[in-house]
């Protein structure tokens, strides 16, 4: 049964100490509200921002998809040792900058957007506590920002994805794609575990 009040506890996930915290909090809210769990896992193409850089190619774009699918599956194991049974689950991988990403997902009013708070003490990381401000500005529906666990533990998936990104651009080279449509849609991306976004 669906909560009247939240439908929906999206949440940002990036691996870090700070968003596995973020992820136990939203678990753990959407089992009390009876809403549906969105977690949430943003990716783009290194130096995609890069002026004149040429647009990678469908196989190069399907292999950081599934880097990333793989990055949210380690999240739930690392966070909670595996996808929650008692929680109604829809998870989504969006290629996109983390703020504006989390905010267009959780675009109903009656939604609740987790996110990490960044790191405690002078160490903190600056992507995150602007992804986490971003959002407390710019989100529809109310914002929970969480704050890192005191003795965060370090997660590799970070560094994993950057190793094996730089492997699969010498692996595929950006020439060498398959002449498949790119699957990376933003307005209808696919999820992993078999789910799809729905707006």
């Amino acid at each position: 049964m669906t909560s009247r009040i939240v439908g929906r506890v999206i949440v940002g996930v990036d691996g870090s100490p700070g968003s596995l915290e973020a992820l136990r909090f939203a678990c753990a809210q959407a089992d009390v509200l009876g809403a549906v769990l969105v977690p949430v896992l943003a990716w783009q193409v290194p130096g995609d921002d890069r002026p004149g850089r040429r647009a990678a190619g469908p196989a190069y774009l399907d292999a950081l998809r599934e880097l990333a699918e793989q990055d949210l599956r380690d999240a739930f194991e690392q966070g909670l040792g595996g996808p929650p049974r008692h929680v109604s689950l829809e998870p989504w991988v969006i290629r996109g900058p983390a703020g504006p990403t989390l905010v267009e997902s959780a675009n109903r009013l009656n939604d609740l957007l987790v996110v990490g708070a960044g790191r405690r003490g002078r160490l903190r990381h600056p992507l995150h506590a602007g992804t986490a401000r971003y959002c407390l500005v710019h989100a529809v529906c109310p914002v929970i920002a969480v704050p890192p666990p005191r003795f965060p533990v370090r997660v590799p998936s970070q560094r994993r994805l950057r190793r094996d990104t730089e492997r699969l651009i010498e692996e595929c080279g950006q020439g060498a794609a398959a002449a498949r449509p790119n699957p990376v849609d933003r307005a209808d991306p696919p999820g992993p575990w078999g789910s799809s976004r729905s707006a």
